[in-house]
């Protein structure tokens, strides 16, 4: 054997899942097949001169504890999101607005009464007769778009309840310094308990059978294979779902692959805008100063949000869930320009952004080969489909990331954490009584 587990995927959860083995005095390689870790959190370094503003994931949901004791090592924290928000409405002018999501959201308390799953739409619909209810439906259908990057006309209504219940949604914050430091943090622990971790190693087959597994990866590596007693499965299920990438020999039974199928990848568009200062907080007098959000009703990108309350200069434009559509097809310069375009047309004279602008970063997770999305979501019918995808093979493939969370948080970098938590407990049990 070339180690005694090996992980696929050096996000949040692989890292965590082989610190955690390693510390058991196994053997751990890590393979990821992207030339960096953190998965689909993914920041830039600020090595040119600018500032660093993250690409994937960027917010902290809910208590999140393991998530605050790793940056916590690191001197980080959590910072709760202040300010205010702004809505530019039907006639092209930015209103204050006092959105309450919690309020609307709450809409959903119920579903979890229904006697059988139903989708988000079909779901709202129940309320539509109720006009005091039309602002309500509005804002959860934006929570469930912009928030989970989920499609209404599919998305299970039951998932959505079952989150909101988990309290991931109920509290928002950031970390004090970005996610690098708790991605330092984790790879530090990997150093000091002997992990391998081999970058550009991108897995092409995983042949098991009980007790042994073989990994084939791709031709950077010339088509090696490496063996091991267990192997732990880290990958997005995007990843799992494609036909074309990574396959398993004997394929993945049928409850597996229906669990697969019941968690769809959303997709979002995140354009992050650089520019020399915060100049919206000058415009007319201050009266942005404070500002968080800016919304954006039928616009390309439905939401726009400042650094709050850290200090920096750079504006977040995103598209989730069907609003993404449009977007999809447009190349990296396009949708920066479209982002720039309609932030700066926000405060009636685009040349005082144009003025600050500096330039414009991005990732398409849709098109990645080794995201295809960006975070999962139950569809109708789906309840369980977490647990089924997180659920041992034969004691030899373990399945972790943040779409096998089954406590409410999926779509979560804590989720995903926590499930590299819970995945090297089940290897170390196994292995250990071999």
């Amino acid at each position: 054997m070339d180690a005694d587990v090996i992980v696929i995927g050096a996000g949040a959860a692989g890292l965590t899942a082989a610190a955690r083995l390693a510390q058991r005095s196994l053997r751990v390689t890590v393979l990821e097949a992207r030339d960096r870790i953190g998965g689909r959190v993914f920041w830039t370094d600020g090595s040119d001169g600018r500032e660093s503003v993250e690409l994937g994931a960027e917010f902290i949901h809910g208590k999140a504890a393991e998530t605050i004791e790793l940056l916590g090592r690191r001197g980080g924290s959590a910072v709760a999101i202040d300010g205010e928000s702004w809505t530019r409405d039907r006639n092209g002018t930015l209103v204050s607005d006092e959105m309450d999501f919690r309020a609307a959201i709450d809409i959903f308390t119920n579903a979890l009464a229904l006697e059988s799953d139903e989708s988000v739409d079909r779901y709202l619909r129940r309320f539509e007769h109720d006009p005091s209810s039309s602002s309500k439906i509005e804002l959860a259908r934006v929570f469930v778009e912009g928030f989970d990057a989920a499609d209404p006309s599919i998305a299970s209504v039951i998932g959505v309840a079952y989150e909101l219940r988990s309290g991931v949604d109920y509290a928002t914050r950031r970390p004090s310094s970005g996610y690098a430091p708790l991605f330092d943090e984790l790879l530090a622990e990997c150093v000091k308990a002997g992990v391998t971790l081999e970058l550009s190693s991108a897995v092409r087959q995983i042949s098991w059978r009980r007790g042994a597994v073989t990994i084939e990866v791709g031709i950077n590596h010339g088509g090696k294979e490496l063996r091991a007693s267990a192997g732990v499965v880290t990958v997005p299920v995007g990843v799992l779902r494609a036909h074309d990438g990574m396959s398993f020999k004997p394929p993945l039974a049928a409850d597996k692959r229906a669990a697969i199928d019941m968690i769809e990848m959303g997709h979002v568009v995140k354009v992050a805008l650089r520019f020399r200062s915060p100049f919206w907080e000058r415009v007319d007098g201050g009266r942005y100063r404070d500002a968080s959000f800016f919304r954006v009703r039928g616009g390309r990108f439905p939401a726009y949000w400042t650094q709050r309350p850290l200090p920096g200069a750079s504006v977040i434009a995103w598209a989730g869930g069907t609003q993404t559509k449009p977007l999809l097809g447009l190349s990296r310069s396009e949708l920066i320009n479209a982002a720039f375009d309609e932030f700066a047309g926000l405060f009636g004279d685009p040349r005082i952004a144009s003025e600050e602008f500096l330039d414009g970063v991005m990732h398409d997770w849709s098109s990645d080969p080794f995201a295809r999305g960006a975070y999962g979501y139950v569809i109708v019918g789906g309840s369980g489909a977490h647990a089924a995808l997180g659920t041992p093979i034969e004691d030899t493939l373990f399945f972790a990331g943040e779409a096998t969370s089954a406590d409410g948080q999926g779509g979560t970098v804590n989720g995903a954490i926590s499930s590299g938590e819970r995945v090297a407990r089940e290897v170390s049990m196994v292995l250990e009584a071999r």
